[in-house]
């Protein structure tokens, strides 16, 4: 690897870590925020529904922006809406406003819908470039980042410590981390638009991907396990303190448990993707985060059901970055197929949460993740659409150059194709 590409490595390190610590900085303060603003579960729903806004906003036009200008200014643009939102929700959540804690997560619905998708582009283009299995160590670092923001939501929670200023540290910590990240990627990643082939003919139709059934099946196990992983990140607070009785700081607590066992799944799945392939991993993963589900939702006992979040976490952490592995080798335009199945992740993830909200208000927060554990229970019988683990291919040297039809994608799997 050579020293720009690894420069390039750690700065996607950082931009996976950004929003991690972001989203878990404001995930640990929710009960916080809610006995602040005085809202139900159901207005709660409300208040997150920004953030679903923000979400579809920057999901659907990021595709459309990574083929245009490329990832490099879309990651800019939406870290930059995520730094600027925690300091929008500590100034609402310090003027007891409703309506600018919902901007705020508009805004961080925007920025991270938006400029995820373009890292997730970049990062596959990286895994493609060294051979070998790197989205979920990259995801690991937001998992990382969200174990970290976790850590100290717990401290400054029990410290009751004010939510304005937890936030807006974030925020300019975050920041260092976005100037010092963002001169290490390229320009014109991902772009498509007005570009044409060196062999003269046209590009393909970005549209087309949508009628690949396999990549439509990836997306359906993407959908699944990126709605635990979201379900986690905006309700495991509440639902331990609402569903299972246990105290503010111990939900928190046990939310840090969560994003734990997800970082030492990421950190620790390349390994085992490499080892046994995706089929298997993904199947398992699956397996893991139903477990997790079903005991924390039929649990009785609040230690039993903590402990149970553990396997929750570790089943919800490699569905994410192994679907967008599978998706950049299902075929040619490999971009177009990262940004569809990332897009239908993060409507999930960041869309999927806050309708559980009014779920739990009429249900109670429990019984409406029941519908989580189906979306989970589907992927086990999904995982074979993952395919084949992939299988880096021989380093070309200047004594065997390649064919002149050779494509830069090195990273192809042997799936029949």
């Amino acid at each position: 690897m050579d020293l720009s590409t690894r420069r390039r490595r750690t700065a996607l390190f950082l931009f996976f870590l950004i929003p991690g610590l972001s989203i878990s900085s404001w995930v640990t303060r929710t009960p916080d925020i809610r006995d602040q603003l005085g809202a139900s579960t159901a207005q709660m729903g409300l208040v997150l529904f920004g953030l679903s806004v923000g979400s579809m906003l920057g999901i659907l036009v990021s595709g459309a922006l990574v083929a245009r200008f490329g990832t490099r200014p879309v990651m800019g643009l939406g870290v930059a809406l995520v730094i600027v939102s925690m300091v929008v929700i500590g100034f609402g959540a310090q003027m007891q406003s409703a309506p600018a804690v919902t901007a705020g997560l508009f805004l961080f619905g925007a920025g991270m819908g938006g400029g995820e998708v373009a890292v997730n582009i970049d990062g596959a283009e990286v895994e493609q470039l060294i051979g070998r299995t790197v989205l979920p160590t990259l995801h690991g670092f937001f998992s990382l980042g969200t174990v970290v923001g976790a850590a100290v939501g717990i401290l400054f929670t029990a410290t009751e410590f004010p939510v304005q200023w937890h936030l807006a540290a974030t925020a300019l910590i975050t920041a260092g981390m976005f100037l010092y990240a963002f001169r290490a990627i390229p320009p014109a990643v991902g772009r498509t638009k007005g570009l044409r082939p060196a062999d003269g003919g046209t590009a393909p139709a970005r549209s087309a991907v949508w009628k690949d059934k396999q990549l439509l099946l990836i997306g359906g196990i993407i959908l699944a396990m990126a709605l635990a992983e979201g379900a986690a990140n905006d309700w495991l607070p509440l639902l331990m303190v609402d569903g299972h009785g246990v105290d503010p700081a111990l939900g928190s607590a046990v939310y840090a448990g969560f994003a734990a066992a997800m970082t030492i799944g990421r950190f620790c799945g390349a390994f085992f993707i490499d080892r046994f392939g995706r089929v298997p991993v993904v199947r398992a993963s699956a397996l893991s985060a139903a477990l997790g589900l079903a005991l924390v939702i039929f649990a009785d006992s609040p230690v039993f059901a903590g402990a149970a979040v553990l396997f929750w976490g570790l089943g919800a952490s490699l569905g994410f970055p192994v679907a967008l592995s599978a998706a950049g080798d299902s075929g040619p335009d490999s971009a177009a197929r990262v940004s569809l199945v990332a897009m239908i992740g993060y409507i999930a993830f960041l869309v999927g949460p806050p309708g559980l909200g009014f779920l739990g208000d009429h249900y109670g927060l429990r019984s409406a993740m029941i519908l989580v554990l189906a979306f989970v229970a589907v992927a086990v019988f999904l995982a074979p659409a993952i395919g084949t683990r992939r299988t880096p291919q021989p380093e070309v040297h200047p004594a065997q150059p390649a064919a002149p039809d050779a494509t830069p994608d090195v990273t192809r799997t042997a799936q029949g194709d």
